[in-house]
């Protein structure tokens, strides 16, 4: 499995609050086109952003061992450092001069862009649990827009909304604002969009605010990964005006956008899902959906055979469709039901293959689920952020809403498959594969409810940090060792950057850890404060080394992609039992803070690891974590909370017991 890349976005301002526009809907009324109309042209920045540096191979080298020392012994260690000067003098070297001169000669792509793009679409294992994440919104603070029909009305509205200001320039370029007085400002923007795009990302720093790549963004919309042998394409059609919906495993299509491109009204919108909703018809004896979670080999010959089949125009509507539309028919019962129903859910209602699917359970729960090939959390969190915020702000329709008297039989087109012996086959075969990897895999929450953000900062921590360190005592109070731990970090800040990965296993959790877990007593509240700290500071060092490009993991990566382009026998260095180990992340975590987010999740990337989504809140710490046989989750969460309690104890000046 391949390290799944998720969520630690960088951050943005709220996506609701006090002072938002809230509008009184008649029946009949219905949004604007846009959701914002941003005096910034939208790819305003994208022209002149810096470059994605290429680490110093010494620095590359120093990072990479310096992570390397809290995971081995002593001769071990030897060992790795003798294979790491002998690649950093030798072929490395070598390898770093082909990669630099590469690189100067692609100017308008990062160097890791192509050779990750690659890694996600020459992967042959199933998409589903593998990468596939989730995130799911919070209700609709008005509980009587909670109500399914409503819900998915109004999200649709807002979803095409941001597909139309997006495709018009006018969504506000996202930008990270160290110091928002002076850039996020009406007078900076009507400056600033003047100023010609190959200079802007200049104006913009010099007021402190850092413009992201936006370069993913039009994947969001009408884009689809489509299988093929040994390597998968993803599909756009931008042109398509339908959407997709499915429910109990049937495909449904209807326009939303009309020929002139205006978005179809919001009561006809409404009218057509309900007609959706209203089909009894039972799920299919073979639901198609099932052939997206096969092996990407499998699905990419029954693929063919279906074209072959006749198939051909019907699969096009799906892969061109705006987004998928999922309508569930159960309420969410908790929030491990929640985690499982929006991570895989039963296999019939979802197409994985779409760039998100928008899933509206019966209740109104509602969560994006989206395929990782074509873009990371940044964009996916930007049109989470705005589709709940314009849902909830400036819903479409109301509770009370008649739906438009319109035949939506003639609009509503179900679409039909013809499936051969060989498909039913292999949707049969799919099906048995998908429940039986489904039951393996095992979710649990937990919130830690004596203090969050707020509390962190007064004592001078990293929240995040704290929330890292919390997961090194879990893991070592359950089974007596620090592993290879993956923290994900956006590289938005540079043209066509993808992510960074954060080592949080550190000499410095490690240390910290121990004392807590085997040695509590021999140490004082102010000493375990002390270890903290230098844990803390550690922390903030290697986040902001990943954000700004300077860690070690997609250098190393791209240097082995490159020796293996140019059939260079592989340096010993990647043949090294520790570098095969701290790629083996048996930790996988990954952040996101954002008042839209109820919760994210997503699988391990190892059969023996833990996938943990997790949220320090202002007053609160959220996390939901799952495992397969031979971990276990809850068992996992309940060190966890040991371990927060403890942490706050000691900050709070009490004695820790065992």
């Amino acid at each position: 499995m391949v390290p799944r890349l998720l969520l630690r976005a960088w951050p943005r301002g709220p996506a609701i609050g006090p002072g938002a526009p809230c509008r009184s809907l008649s029946a009949d009324s219905g949004p604007g086109q846009y959701l914002q109309h941003s005096i910034v042209p939208t790819m305003h920045y994208q022209d002149s952003l810096p470059r994605l540096p290429i680490p110093k191979l010494e620095d590359t080298i120093r990072r990479y061992l310096s992570a390397q020392k809290p995971l081995l012994d002593d001769g071990q260690f030897r060992k790795t450092e003798q294979f790491c000067r002998s690649f950093e003098n030798g072929t490395g070297k070598e390898l770093h001069k082909q990669l630099v001169a590469q690189d100067k000669q692609n100017k308008h792509t990062s160097y890791i862009s192509g050779p990750w793009f690659d890694m996600y679409l020459t992967a042959r294992d199933s998409i589903v649990l593998n990468f596939n994440p989730f995130m799911a919104f919070n209700p609709d603070p008005k509980s009587e827009y909670n109500d399914q029909l409503t819900r998915a009305t109004n999200m649709t509205v807002s979803a095409i909304r941001f597909l139309k200001t997006l495709r018009a320039g006018l969504l506000e370029p996202e930008v990270f604002h160290l110091n928002p007085a002076k850039s996020d400002t009406n007078t900076f923007k009507r400056l600033i969009r003047f100023v010609p795009s190959s200079l802007s990302w200049y104006g913009a720093y010099l007021v402190n605010a850092y413009p992201l790549d936006m370069s993913q963004y039009f994947r969001l919309f009408n884009s689809t990964r489509l299988p093929k042998l040994r390597r998968d394409e993803l599909f756009t059609d931008d042109q398509a005006r339908h959407l997709l919906v499915l429910r109990k495993g049937h495909f449904y299509v209807f326009d939303v956008l009309d020929q002139d491109g205006n978005i179809v009204s919001p009561s006809e919108i409404q009218a057509h899902l309900k007609y959706i909703l209203a089909d009894n018809s039972p799920v299919p004896e073979f639901p198609l959906t099932y052939l997206t979670s096969e092996k990407r080999d499998v699905w990419a010959e029954l693929r063919q055979k279906l074209i072959q089949e006749g198939n051909e125009e019907t699969l096009r509507k799906v892969d061109s469709a705006a987004f998928c539309l999922c309508l569930d028919d159960f309420p969410i019962k908790d929030l491990v039901h929640l985690s499982h129903t929006m991570l895989h859910g039963d296999g019939t209602n979802r197409w994985f293959d779409k760039s998100f699917n928008l899933i509206v359970a019966k209740d109104g729960t509602a969560a994006v689920h989206f395929e990782h090939a074509w873009g990371d959390g940044v964009a996916v969190l930007r049109f989470f952020n705005e589709v709940f915020k314009d849902s909830t702000n400036a819903p479409a329709i109301t509770p009370q809403s008649r739906p438009a008297n319109t035949d939506s039989s003639v609009t509503v087109q179900k679409l039909n498959f013809k499936l051969n012996d060989a498909l039913k086959a292999g949707v049969t075969a799919a099906k048995e594969k998908f429940d039986a990897t489904m039951k393996t895999l095992t979710i649990d929450c937990m919130q830690f409810q004596r203090g969050g953000k707020e509390f962190l900062k007064k004592q001078k921590l990293s929240p995040d940090a704290v929330a890292q360190l919390a997961f090194q005592m879990a893991f070592l109070r359950q089974y007596g060792q620090t592993v290879a731990t993956y923290e994900s970090c956006s590289t938005a800040a540079f043209k066509h950057g993808r992510t960074e990965t954060i080592r949080p296993a550190s000499i410095f959790t490690k240390r910290c850890s121990e004392a807590f877990v085997r040695e509590p007593s021999k140490h004082s509240p102010g000493e375990l404060q002390q270890l903290m700290a230098e844990c803390s500071r550690h922390h903030g060092q290697l986040t902001k080394e990943a954000a700004m490009g300077q860690g070690f993991d997609r250098h190393l990566f791209a240097l082995r992609y490159l020796a293996a382009a140019k059939g260079i026998v592989l340096p010993e260095l990647y043949l090294d039992p520790a570098y095969e180990r701290i790629n083996h992340n048996i930790l996988s975590t990954s952040t996101l803070s954002s008042p839209a987010v109820n919760l994210g999740g997503f699988a391990p990337v190892v059969p023996d690891g833990f996938g943990i989504g997790y949220a320090v809140h202002d007053d609160w710490i959220g996390c939901n974590v799952s495992s397969y046989p031979g971990r276990n989750a809850r068992e996992f969460l309940q060190c966890v909370e040991k371990s927060l309690k403890d942490i706050f104890d000691a900050l709070e000046g009490k004695s820790i017991k065992t």
